[in-house]
C-alpha cells in the first residue's frame, strides 16, 4: 500500500516530536514535510531541533535530513503532501487562520490544538466516543469553499481519563461529578531537564483546563443540528486541574452521580467491554482493549500503567460508592499518546477509513 504523505505543522516542538515518533514505523502514514517557525526553516531537522529533543527514545533517522520548511508558507507545504498534522506553537488567533489557511489549499488538517476546538463545525473527535462528529465535515467543506480540505481536532488530554468512562456508562445517566485531575508536565511541553522547579512541587493551576475539564467532554456527547455541533447539557463537571512531578499521565479522581442505579460489577463490565469504530475498524493505533479495570487498591499507578495499549489505552481503578455522590474512582491516560499526538494519528486513521483523507 502507498503510503499517505504527511506534514507535521509545529514538528520541533514537544507534541511535534511525538508525532514523529509515532510516525516512523505507521504502516499508512508517511512524514515527507516537517515545517516550524521561520528561525529553523532551512536547517536540517537534526539541527533545527538541536539539544531540545525531548523523546525518551532516539530521534528517527528518516526525519534527521529533512530540511524544515517554514510553516507559513502555507502552499509550499501544502503542496508536497496529502495532509497534515498540526502542533503549531502560536496565539489562538493565528492557529485558527494558518489551520484555515492550509485545509482551503485542499490539505486536510488533524489538529493537536485547542483553537479550533469551539469552531461549531469543526469535529473535536475521541474516535471512540463520537466517530460520527466526522460528519459535520461536509458542511464545514461548503463554508470553507473546499472539496477535500478541511480541519479536524482532537480534545484536551486531561478529559481522556475520566470522559471514556462515562461515556461507558451512559445508559445509566451521570448527570453531575466533581473531577480533579493531577497533570504530568509534558502536557506543558516540558520535561524535568527544562523545568527543575517542579521536581519535589505541585502547582494548583493550570490555565484555561478548568474549563475545558468541564465543557469539551460535552461536545463530545452532542449532536449534529443544523450543520453544527450543539453540545450535551448534561453531566454537568466541576473540575480542578493540578500541575504534579510526574513526565507523562494525567490522573483524575473522580465523582458521580447517576440517575439510575448500577451495581458495581455491573460498572466495571461496562468500562472493560466499551469499544467502537477503532477497534471494530481495527484501525493500526487502536488499543484492542480500550478500558482496562485494575482490581487492587493502589492502581492505577502512573509508573506501573500509563503506558498501558501502548499509551493508548485508559486504566481504571477504585470505584467504590460514595456517601455523598453516588460513585467514585480513579483513572489515568497516558497525556502525549492518547491524549495528544496519539490521539490526533487515530483521528487521522479513521478520517482515512471513511474516506476523508485520500492521496491527492
Amino acid at each position: 500500500m502507498e503510503k499517505l504523505r504527511a506534514a507535521i505543522l509545529g514538528a520541533t516542538g514537544m507534541v511535534g516530536q511525538r508525532f514523529i515518533t509515532i510516525l516512523s514505523t505507521h504502516p499508512w502514514f508517511e512524514v515527507t514535510v516537517v515545517a516550524a517557525s521561520p528561525r529553523s526553516a532551512g536547517k536540517t531537522y537534526e539541527e533545527a531541533v538541536g539539544d531540545r529533543w525531548k523523546m525518551d527514545v532516539p530521534m528517527p533517522e528518516a526525519v534527521k535530513k529533512l530540511v524544515v520548511m517554514n510553516v507559513n508558507e502555507v502552499e509550499a507545504v501544502a503542496s508536497q503532501v496529502d495532509f497534515c498534522f498540526s502542533a503549531v506553537d502560536m496565539t489562538k488567533d493565528e492557529i485558527r487562520a494558518i489551520e484555515e489557511a492550509y485545509a482551503k489549499t485542499e490539505t486536510p488538517v488533524v489538529s493537536n490544538n485547542s483553537a479550533h476546538r469551539w469552531t461549531p463545525d469543526v469535529p473535536m473527535v475521541v474516535p471512540e466516543i463520537n466517530p460520527e462528529h466526522m460528519d459535520v465535515i461536509e458542511f464545514q467543506k461548503k463554508r470553507l469553499g473546499t472539496q477535500r480540505g478541511f480541519i479536524a481536532v482532537k480534545p484536551n488530554c486531561s478529559i481522556q481519563a475520566y470522559a471514556p468512562v462515562f461515556t461507558a456508562w451512559m445508559e445509566y445517566e451521570p448527570y453531575e461529578a466533581i473531577v480533579s485531575t493531577y497533570q504530568a508536565i509534558s502536557g506543558a511541553g516540558k520535561t524535568f531537564k527544562d523545568w527543575p522547579e517542579m521536581e519535589g512541587n505541585i502547582i494548583p493551576y493550570i490555565g484555561g483546563e478548568e474549563e475545558k475539564s468541564e465543557k469539551e467532554p460535552l461536545r463530545l456527547w452532542g449532536k449534529i443540528e443544523n450543520g453544527v455541533i450543539v453540545p450535551a447539557t448534561s453531566p454537568v463537571i466541576t473540575s480542578q486541574c493540578i500541575r504534579v512531578p510526574v513526565l507523562n499521565g494525567h490522573t483524575a479522581s473522580v465523582f458521580v452521580k447517576l440517575k439510575k442505579k448500577a451495581t458495581k460489577e455491573e460498572l466495571i463490565e461496562k468500562m472493560v467491554n466499551f469499544s467502537g469504530e477503532p477497534q471494530k475498524l481495527q484501525l493500526p493505533s487502536a488499543p484492542k482493549q480500550f478500558i482496562q479495570y485494575l482490581e487492587e487498591d493502589n492502581r492505577p499507578q502512573v509508573a506501573l500503567d500509563v503506558d498501558y495499549e501502548g499509551g493508548m489505552g485508559v486504566s481504571v481503578g477504585r470505584l467504590r460508592e460514595d456517601s455523598v455522590y453516588d460513585w467514585k474512582f480513579v483513572g489515568l491516560a497516558h497525556n502525549t499518546l492518547r491524549g495528544a499526538a496519539g490521539g490526533a494519528v487515530l483521528c487521522a486513521e479513521l478520517l482515512k477509513a471513511k474516506g476523508y483523507i485520500t492521496a491527492k
